[in-house]
Formats: C-alpha cells, structure tokens, sequence
C-alpha cells in the first residue's frame, strides 16, 4: 500500500508540475510576449518614425482597453476552459505576426487591441485551469510557478529589444511572433486532457473557509483598489526604456532596465507562493503596492543607472505577486466560484492601465518629462496600500465583534 500511495503521490506531483508549467508557458507568451513585446518595440518604433510619443500611449492604451474587455467577457463565457486558452494564444502569435506584416495605424491598433482581449482569456483562463490542477493534486504553493510566467516572457522580449533595433520593426515583431508559435507548440497538448470540472471530493477538500458577513463589501474593495495597481504601475511598464533613454542620452543601459524588471518578476513571485496561507492577502497586496510605488518614485528622483536598475526591480518583485494574492483574496471570498470575481478584479486593474498611458503621454508632451506622471502613479500605489490596511483592519474588527 505504501509503494502505491507514494507513487500515486510522484504521478500527483509531475502532475502538478506539469501544469504548472504549462500555464507558467502560457502567460510568457499572451502576457510577457502578446502584450509587453510593445514595451521594447516602442523606442524602435519612435526611432523610425512609424508613430509619435501620443500615438505609442494611444496604441498602449488600446492593448489595455481590449484586456479590460477580455476580462469582462470572461465572467460570462462558458467555453471550456483549455478552449478558450489555445484560441487566446494561437491569436496571440498571429497578432504578433501582424504587427510586422501590416502599417499603418488603424491597423496597428485593431492588432493591439485584439491582442488585448487574447491576453486577458488565456490569463484569466489559464489562473483557474492552473489553480484548480494544483488544487486536485495538493500543490497551491506551485502557484507561483504559474505567475513567473510574464516575467519569464518580459525578460525574453526586453532582451531582444536590442537587436530589435538592429532588426527593424517589421522584423522583430514576426521573430516575437515566431517565437510564440515555438513555445505555444511545447504546451499545447497539455491543454488537452480532456478534463475541466475537479471531482467533487477534491473540490470540497480545497474550497477555502466562506468568507465572513460583510464579503460583498470585501469584494468591492478588492476589484477597486486592484484597479490602482494597473494604473500604478503601468506608465512605468509602458514608457520605461522612453525614459530611461531621456535620462541616460547615450548609454547603452536603458535596453537592459525592461528585462531586468521582467527578471525580478520571478523570485518575486516564487517567494510570493509560498505565503503561507493564513497570511492576510490584503495585506500582502498593500506590502506589494508599497514595493512598487518606491520603484516607481526611484526612476524620478534618483535617474542614474543604479536609480533605474533598483527601481526595475523594485517594481518587478510585487508584480504577479499581487495578481497571485488578489486571485487568493478572491477565493477567499468565492470559494471554487471564484472567477466572476477575478474577471472583474482584472478588468479593474485592465481600466488602471487604460487610463495610465492617456494620462502619461499627454502630460510627458505637456512638461517634456514624464516625472508628473510618475508622481501621480506612486501616490496612487500609496493610497491603494493604506487602503488595503484600512479594509484589513475594519475587517479584523469586525470579526472581533462578534
């Protein structure tokens, strides 16, 4: 009995792992390459003259209003879930394609907004796919693995911006495109097992305790204040190697900044899943929001390479960590019903990105530097983390309470 428990545990444990990196795959390609290959492209893109500085925010706004809408559409839709996770990434790769084989930009913002709306099904997806395998097979700590996966991708896209340069536009987007295809190919069959409900005994063994009275006013709190971390964070995320070539004329340095924030990504991550479980998510969030803002503030008071580099990972470190304690608030409060509300969650955090770039290019045209912006985003950042303790602390007292 005992050499089959604990080979059924090993076939539990591949299992387990697996998917996790599977989906770890996934999110490198719709988030780290669909979306933030625009990140380095952008300098490229300026620098031939295909756009201008507004019309770059406008184009990355429009890649954040289709994940807003992803993400609102992914409450509602009823496709299998691996369904809806190979269709968002073989669109992924075509729109990457698209992006080098057409001009113009009516065409550029149909593709980026389309690519927009992939990003956020395979994420949304792929998070609770992910989430419920490791739920059957005993691994939430695997979790983090998942969350690496847009780090992983930034750090591959920010490492061939160089030679983007080198490359032409055109180019270098078909190569991200290609690239996609390849990693696309490795994990594709394992979103074809076939299954898409838990058993009941393994649900019921994972569900997390239902929340205390007063959770729709928790959930609330959460898909807005969630919000402020998309638009804290992303008129860095969007801009960075703009402005750290602004600060640095010159250097060879600002193409580095990018994937060293997709870098630190993964240990942030990593060390994020292993929270233990009865630490208060909402406190993890304000801890992340606070990491973020000081990123985000170095890039404005200290503009030096090591300014931007402690900044880059600053701002790298909490970024999927929060996504991994927002989805852990989230069934914390819905239980295995949990994905209405991490699809408004992320199409609160999708309209915070929204409205970053807007707000960001008109005022860097306006002052000719973008440290206004950037002062509003970590204010923002601050804000959303004092929040987030004063909702813990109304919480904890109510329960006192009772």
């Amino acid at each position: 009995m005992n050499g089959v428990g604990q080979g059924g545990a090993r076939s539990e444990g591949a299992q387990a792992w697996r998917a996790a990196l599977a989906c770890m795959v996934a999110l490198a390609v719709a988030m780290g390459l669909g979306r933030f290959a625009f990140t380095p492209m952008l300098p490229v893109m300026l620098g031939e003259g295909q756009i201008d500085l507004q019309a770059g925010g406008v184009l990355a706004s429009l890649n954040y209003l289709g994940y807003f809408l992803g993400a609102l559409s992914s409450a509602w839709l009823r496709a299998p879930a691996r369904t809806l996770v190979r269709a968002g990434l073989v669109a992924t790769a075509a729109l990457l394609v698209g992006m080098g084989l057409l001009n113009g930009f009516a065409a550029w913002a149909t593709l980026r907004t389309a690519a927009g709306l992939a990003s956020a099904w395979v994420f949304v997806f792929a998070s609770g796919w992910g989430a419920r395998r490791l739920a059957e097979a005993h691994a939430p700590g695997l979790g983090g693995v998942i969350y690496a996966g847009p780090g992983l991708g930034i750090a591959v896209t920010g490492f061939l911006g160089g030679p983007a340069g080198r490359w032409g536009a055109s180019v270098a987007w078909c190569v991200y495109g290609v690239l996609a295809l390849a990693l696309i190919a490795l994990v594709w069959r394992v979103f074809d097992d076939g299954r898409e409900a838990a058993p009941a005994a393994a649900a019921a063994s994972t569900r997390p305790a239902p929340a205390a009275e007063g959770g729709g006013a928790e959930a609330a709190w959460l898909v807005g204040l969630y919000g402020v971390a998309g638009f804290g964070y992303i008129i860095t995320a969007t801009f960075l190697p703009v402005i750290a070539r602004q600060a640095l004329p010159g250097s060879t340095w600002p193409d580095l900044f990018w994937p060293l924030f997709g870098l630190a990504v993964v240990p942030g991550v990593l060390i994020g899943g292993r929270a233990p479980q009865h630490w208060d998510n909402r406190l993890l969030l304000a801890g992340g929001y606070v990491m973020q803002a000081l990123g985000v503030l170095l890039s404005v008071a200290w503009p030096t390479i090591t300014g931007f580099a402690i900044g880059s990972v600053l701002l790298g470190l909490p970024f999927t960590a929060v996504t991994l304690f927002a989805v852990r608030e989230a069934r914390r409060l819905r239980g295995n019903a949990a994905a209405g509300l991490i699809g408004y969650a992320t199409a609160s955090y999708g309209l915070g990105q929204i409205v970053g770039p807007l707000f960001a290019a008109p005022v860097a045209h306006r002052w000719g530097s973008f440290a206004p912006a950037l002062w509003v985003a970590a204010a923002a950042l601050l804000v959303g983390a004092v929040l987030f303790v004063v909702v813990w602390r109304r919480s904890a007292s109510n329960r006192r309470g009772r």
